[in-house]
Order: structure tokens, then sequence, then C-alpha cells
């Protein structure tokens, strides 16, 4: 029997001279391999200033589209901020009604602005009033540019913000179906009339306010003024809640259930606003810095001067005050947020802070009953917002400016209060817009929507401590 001997690998030699045939070829052809794509690289063309640039601009392309669609969640996280600070602002048996509109606000709003606002907003205008293209995102052509998908996802988010508003000025005692029927109207066309006005040149259209100059970067009054003056009018429209003045018209405070919730929805909002102002450049670039510096120095300026003047004024420091002077700095500077400086956005904001704790003062004396302070916060701080960007303006300022940031202002008031007074009496006159007293005493989570936020708990009273009923007690 033959024996073949090992070499120190243990293989045999005849099997290693084969490894070694076998290495050799496939050594071979990975040069041939190296060599014929030297020349194939050799035949390219070489890399040219052009195409560096080309290259360069989709990578910005790219990073553009998600920094947008990035500060569009965050808008959107804004909706559980609103939902919460409205919430604990308001008695326990309306808990779910408050949830239900939110949800509402946003579930709607996104199918009547896609059907109708988006178009009205940003489509091609000749008149500089309203855009007739783009209903239905018509403008997305399968294969061809999809920014309008990523511009429409972070528009559709702020037109929420601007129905959400209405929602918790109305708060208590508003019938659910009207209520359907009038954020789908703003929604669908008293924001985004407005807002084409001052923003259509965003896009396709070209409003007759932004040609003037109006500057409004991220929407104090396109958004939050547009939405404080429909909060107002339906308010008026509404009337107060029961309860909530006495037989000689003396305020009586009716006392929000739950202060922790409302707490964690500003904070939840001040991180939304992270996206709403410095996401609104909808480009990824280094400006977005100073807008997230200015955005916060303004938010925390109103919260720590409303804390000081509530403090003076009604002899304690106010968690709600406080609470609402965060949210009026961040209302204050979201039009100047790209044009001012740092210490400008702490005045703007300590401002801001003061103005909302005497407007809460006095649209409570005049009896308009706003259970959130959605007017004082959005309605009239963002009014002061936007003349601040003018007078605060890094560029300097001017009698012009001023002029047309005052005019800005004026068209908003007139347009919303009036548009939403119009609605909200036209919808009373109809299906109603009040639910009934008993309805409202026994809370609308168990006769709009049957429902009860919290079934396994007691309902604490000044008289101690009661079994829950119907939707958390009419004491809740």
């Amino acid at each position: 029997m033959e024996t073949k001997t090992k070499g120190k690998s243990g293989y045999p030699r005849d099997n290693g001279r084969k490894m070694v045939v076998i290495m050799k070829k496939r050594i071979g052809i990975t040069l041939l391999g190296l060599l014929w794509g030297s020349v194939v690289l050799a035949a390219d063309d070489a890399p040219t200033a052009l195409s560096n640039k080309e290259a360069i601009d989709l990578v910005q392309t790219h990073a553009n589209y998600l920094w947008t669609l990035i500060s569009a969640a965050l808008v959107f996280f804004m909706q559980a901020g609103f939902a919460l600070v409205e919430t604990g602002f308001t008695r326990a048996k309306n808990a779910v009604n408050i949830l239900m509109k939110n949800l509402m606000d946003f579930a709607i709003g996104s199918i009547v602005f896609w059907a109708i606002g988006f178009g009205l907003m940003f489509g091609v205008t000749h008149t500089g009033f309203f855009g007739t293209t783009g209903f239905f995102l018509s403008d997305f052509i399968p294969g061809g540019d999809p920014w309008v998908l990523a511009f429409w996802m972070f528009q559709v988010v702020f037109a929420a913000t601007a129905a959400t508003i209405v929602s918790g000025a109305m708060a208590e005692r508003t019938k659910f179906i009207g209520y359907i029927i009038y954020t789908a109207v703003i929604s669908a066309l008293v924001y985004p009339i407005f807002g084409s006005w001052a923003w259509g040149g965003l896009f396709h259209g070209k409003g007759w306010l932004e040609s003037l100059g109006f500057i409004d970067f991220a929407g104090s009054t396109v958004v939050h003024s547009i939405g404080g003056w429909a909060a107002l009018a339906g308010a008026i429209v509404l009337g107060p809640r029961i309860g909530k003045y006495t037989k000689d018209g003396k305020v009586k405070p009716i006392l929000g259930h739950n202060i922790p919730l409302a707490a964690l929805g500003v904070f939840i909002l001040w991180i939304g606003w992270f996206g709403f102002n410095p996401g609104s450049t909808t480009v990824a670039d280094k400006s977005i810095a100073m807008i997230f510096v200015n955005t916060n120095l303004a938010g925390a300026a109103g919260c720590v001067i409303a804390m000081i003047v509530s403090w003076i004024k009604f002899g304690k420091p106010d968690v709600g005050m406080s609470l609402n002077g965060a949210l009026a700095g961040l209302v204050g500077i979201t039009a100047g947020c790209a044009n001012v400086s740092p210490t400008s956005s702490v005045i703007i904001g300590a401002i801001a802070g003061v103005i909302v704790v005497f407007s809460v003062v006095f649209f409570d004396s005049i009896g308009v009953d706003d259970p959130v302070g959605a007017v004082s916060v959005h309605g009239v701080c963002g009014a002061f917002g936007t003349l601040a960007a003018g007078i605060f303006n890094m560029g300097g300022t001017s009698v012009k400016m001023i002029g047309v940031q005052l005019l800005g202002m004026g068209v908003a008031f007139l347009w919303s209060f009036g548009t939403s007074f119009l609605l909200f009496k036209a919808i009373e006159a109809t299906i109603g817009l009040r639910v009934s007293p008993e309805e409202e005493m026994e809370g609308l989570d168990a006769v709009e929507h049957g429902g009860n936020a919290y079934p396994d708990f007691a309902v604490s009273t000044y008289r101690g401590v009661e079994a829950p009923h119907g939707a958390g007690g009419s004491s809740a």
C-alpha cells in the first residue's frame, strides 16, 4: 500500500502542491480583475467641480427632507401637549371629551387640509388672496419631485395647531357635532386663506401681505392669532360655563382637575416648539441654531416673569399663570425667531409674560370664559409677537415696517374673528353649539361619549370624598 508523506501542515505533499497551483491561479485572476478595474476607472471622467457640487447638493437636499420631516413630527407631538394642557386645566367629567376633540383636530384637519386647505394656501394664485391649484395633493406626480409631500406634512401639523387652540377656549360646554363642523371649516378655509396671504410664496402662491413685507417667520399671527381670535369668537357665542360667575357678576374660579397633566403638556409643547420655529426654515443649515436659542430664551423669560407678576398680584406664585407664561413667551417669539437677537428674545418673552397675566384677568372680568387662557396666550400674545418682530428686527426697523406688521395683525383679527363668529352663529342657529344645562352639569364625557376618564377613582371635593358617578361627578 502506497503511503504519502505529510508536510508540516499535516496535508499530503501532492495535495499541498495542488493548493499552491490553485492559489497562484486565484491571485492571477485577482490581479487581472484589479487591472481591468483600473482601466475602466481610467476611462471614466475624473471628478469635476460640477459633479462635486451635484453630489453636495444631493446631500443637502436629503438633509433638508430629513430635518423638515423630523420637525413635522415634533410639531405633531404638540397635539399631545395641547390635549394634556386642556385636560388638566378643565374638570375630570370632561376629560374624554377634551381628548376626543384633540384627536379629531388632527384627523379631520388632515383630511380637509389635503383636500382643500393646502391648495387654497399654497396653490398658484393670480390675485394674492387664495390659491387655485394643488387640491388633493395634485401637485405630486409619481416619479417626480416629492418635496411637495414633505412640505405638505410640515404644513398640515400647523393647520391642526390652529384648530386645537379653539377647542381649549370652548371647552366643557360645546356639542361634539358642532365642534366637528367648526374644526373642519377652520382647517379647510379660515386658517389656509389667511395663510395664503402671509405664506403663499413658500410654495406656488404669492400672498398680498407677504408682498408688502409682512414678517411672521413661524406663525405668531398666521397660526396662533388666527386660532386665538377664532377661540374668542367661539367663547363669546357660547357664553360662560355654569358657575363661572356669581349672580352679582363676580368671577368664581373653576379649578382644573389635574395640574400635573397640564404641566406635562406645557413641557411637551415647549419641546414641540423646537420643531415649530427652527423647522420653519425647512432647511438643515446653521441658521437653526439661533432660532433654537431665541425660542428657548423667550419661553423661559415668559415663564419667570409671569410667575413674578402673579406672585405680586395674587400674593402667591401661581402655577397656572407660570405655565401660561411659558407658552406666551413661546408664542411671542414665533414671528421674529429668525430676525431678532437672543437679548431681544428675552425682552419679547418677558413682555409676553406680563401681558398674558393681565389679559387672562381682563377677559375674565368682561365675561369671556376661557378655561385654558387660549385667547390670551395665542391671540393676544401672538399679536404682540408679530409687532415685536418688526420693532426688534436686527436689520433695523422703520415706520413702514411697523405699519405693515400692524396691518397684518388687524387683518388677521378681522378675518378670523369675523368669519368664525358667523360660523359659530350659523351652527348655533341650526344644529346647536352648546349642550343643555343638564348635560353640562353631568359632564360631556357621559352625555356625548358615554365614557368616564376615571372610573375607578373617587371625586374629591371641599366636603370630603364622594363615590364616582356619571362622568366623574358634577363637582369635579
